[in-house]
């Protein structure tokens, strides 16, 4: 089982970023606790990028090659329709995660373009809530 995780714009900076918000966890502590998470369960595949159409980009190229999709689209959440429809195209099962809960943060953040198109939305758990995402997933993905 191959799964992509993906990370939009300004996850790189975890750590730095507003840590009151997101904590101080960097994106490498991310990946090693769902590189734990997944030993002996699935092969993770992780990729980070600012840039939409690189986002787009990577969700095509897993057509027919990934089996599922852990994304976190951070900013991109509430305003790109392209990733959006990225992952409907590619019809690959998809988890969406946000470490802070946009649910009670500034009301744009409230809405969501990717969740329609996910079996999960997994937010405010902080970093945990990729491992929770990782679980559906695979869970969803052994049925």
């Amino acid at each position: 089982m191959k799964i992509l995780v993906i990370n939009g714009p300004n996850l790189n900076m975890l750590g730095i970023r507003e840590p009151e918000i997101y904590g101080s966890s960097t994106l490498q502590d991310i990946y090693d606790l769902l590189n734990l998470e997944a030993a002996g369960k699935c092969e993770l595949r992780f990729f980070q990028s600012n840039h939409e159409g690189a986002i787009v980009d990577e969700i095509q190229a897993a057509y027919q090659k990934i089996d599922g999709i852990l994304i976190n689209p951070a900013a991109y959440t509430h305003t790109s329709l392209a990733i959006a429809d990225a992952i409907k195209s590619v019809a690959i099962p998809v988890v969406e995660v946000h470490i802070s809960d946009i649910a009670t943060r500034e009301e744009f953040r409230q809405i969501s373009y990717i969740k329609p198109f996910a079996i999960a939305q997994i937010s405010g758990l902080g970093i945990e809530g990729y491992v929770k995402g990782l679980q559906i997933l695979i869970e969803h993905l052994s049925k």
